[in-house]
């Protein structure tokens, strides 16, 4: 009999190479595109050895939890020699992005809802191949707030102070990734609404450079005070006013220049000639994209985050009470709908503008939750001999406790038992409450909350005990109550109970065919 493997029976779930029409991964799941997503049976793909679960999307999108071995099962399903044949013949996997969702939009339904969904996707896919970058500058973070806890440095979170040579080197492993963020938004989100990702890094490149900068330093410069704040303008060719920012962990100046490079774009190679598009089409979105970034779409963007940043400051100076449940109990509803990108975008401006963050603190309340309640079904799995959700938890507590991540909990285990969310948010209160008495918890530093990560934060026997006791809250809620019903239960024992009962008969039989074999061998006999 032939064996499919798990890369195979993922592809033929799909229906196929010809109905996919993009595929990629992120960390910890496969996102594809499909021309069809209603022909996929869900119950079979979370069947397959590897997969977590999945989760089905507006506009033909579909998502497969793999877990820590993403990228290896991505490059097996695109190695596979079906998906090699299509990409040679297949047409439908010519198709753009844009085409897809424009036929999803027009589909019935889900149509009305397209565009929020695209919207999100768009911030999603400008920071998602960042996590990678994002988690290992973390732990960077980490070791140098530990340095400082224990003495060794002085304030490594402050660019103005001067560490010793070898600890200012090491600082600045961490520095170059939130530095140059900016530039790495840009590529993605100009690459996510089919804008050429080298001319968007180039523009928002522009912005970066230390002559842009110093043009503020010029004698025609001069201080204005705009919302409040002291900014510092330049004329230039004659009264245009040009305002200089530091552009460095800004995250909203390139994803308003990506929503408006990526339409042009496309509306220049419309009236370009394709023989010249090469080089007029970059020339020309460069020669318009430039001014516009830096003279309005450069600082809509800082305003932008600035105000977002200042709406959230004061809610906290309000009550850091409430900011501190606020949080943990909206982030369990708002990352499944991928509608925390902003608030992450608004943790780095924090961090630049005040020094420090307030947002990640309670985050943390509601991601340890998060774990321990995966660790509760994993507690249970192993209790009751469920071999494939033992397999599941482990991976997803794993990924949560030194990565910080909670995908593979949310999406693996999480959704797809309701009893759970109940037992969760009340670990994200007892969390909140503690930080909330406390006055709240801050840190210097943008880091993924896990164990590795705790000795970030300002004040760190609080922020512990905080997230300690959402874990082991929901954890135990969850072993004392189940993440099943009592029928699912019940169902699941007797199918394990079959199974082992079939495996000792099994053994048995194997062991009565090999017992006639031994007597005729032994001697005397």
């Amino acid at each position: 009999a032939t064996t499919t493997s798990s890369p195979e029976a993922i592809l033929d779930a799909v229906g196929g190479p010809g109905n996919i029409a993009h595929l990629t991964h992120c960390a910890t799941r496969l996102r594809f595109e499909l021309n069809d997503a209603s022909i996929v049976d869900t119950p079979t793909v979370e069947k397959i050895p590897g997969v977590m679960g999945a989760v089905p999307q507006s506009g033909n999108r579909y998502q497969i939890i793999i877990g820590g071995t993403v990228q290896s099962m991505y490059e097996s399903i695109m190695a596979l020699p079906a998906m090699k044949d299509a990409g040679a013949t297949t047409g439908s996997a010519a198709k753009s992005n844009d085409e897809i969702k424009a036929a999803a939009r027009a589909s019935g339904i889900r149509g009305r809802f397209a565009w929020v969904d695209s919207f999100f996707e768009f911030l999603s896919d400008s920071f998602r191949p960042l996590i990678g970058a994002l988690l290992g500058a973390s732990i960077f973070i980490t070791f140098m707030a530990l340095m400082g806890t224990l003495g060794v440095i002085g304030n490594w979170a402050d660019s103005r102070v001067t560490l010793e040579p070898t600890w200012a080197y090491l600082n600045l492993t961490w520095r170059a990734v939130f530095y140059f963020l900016p530039l790495m938004v840009a590529y993605n989100a100009s690459k996510k609404l089919g804008a050429d990702p080298w001319v968007g890094f180039a523009v928002m490149g522009f912005t970066m450079l230390p002559g842009f900068a110093s043009l503020g330093l010029t004698d025609a410069a001069h201080q204005i005070t705009f919302l409040g704040s002291e900014i510092t303008q330049v004329p230039l060719f004659g009264p245009l006013p040009l305002t200089i920012f530091d552009y460095n962990s800004q995250v909203f100046p390139p994803l308003l220049m990506a929503a408006v490079l990526g339409p042009l774009t496309k509306w220049l190679k419309k009236f370009v000639p394709a023989d010249v598009q090469l080089i007029f089409v970059p020339f020309i979105a460069m020669l318009i994209m430039i001014p516009l970034t830096s003279f309005i779409l450069g600082p809509i963007g800082v305003y932008v985050g600035a105000g977002l940043s200042k709406v959230l400051l004061a809610i906290n100076n309000v009550s850091p009470f409430i900011f501190c449940l606020l949080i943990p109990l909206a982030y369990p509803f708002m990352v499944p709908l991928g509608l925390h990108w902003p608030i992450n975008a608004v943790m780095l401006l924090n961090i630049q503008q005040n020094g420090f963050d307030f947002i990640q603190g309670p985050m943390g309340a509601w991601n340890f939750a998060c774990f321990g309640a995966t660790a509760g079904v994993l507690v249970l799995a192993v209790r009751h001999k469920e071999k494939d959700m033992r397999v599941t938890a482990t991976g997803a507590l794993f990924a949560g406790l030194v990565g910080g991540i909670s995908e593979p909990s949310l999406y693996g285990i999480h959704l797809r038992y309701k009893r759970i969310y109940p037992r969760l948010l009340v670990g994200c209160v007892v969390g909140g409450v503690i930080q909330g008495v406390f006055g709240g918890v801050t840190t210097n530093a943008f880091v993924f909350t896990s164990l590795l990560t705790i000795p970030a934060f300002s004040n760190i026997p609080v922020y512990a005990v905080s997230v300690l006791a959402a874990f082991f809250t929901a954890m135990v809620l969850v072993i004392i109550s189940d993440y099943r019903t009592s029928e699912d239960r019940a169902e699941v024992d007797a199918i394990a109970a079959q199974n082992e009962a079939d495996a000792t008969l099994e053994a048995a039989q194997a062991a009565a065919a090999q017992e006639p074999a031994t007597t005729a061998l032994t001697p005397g006999a």
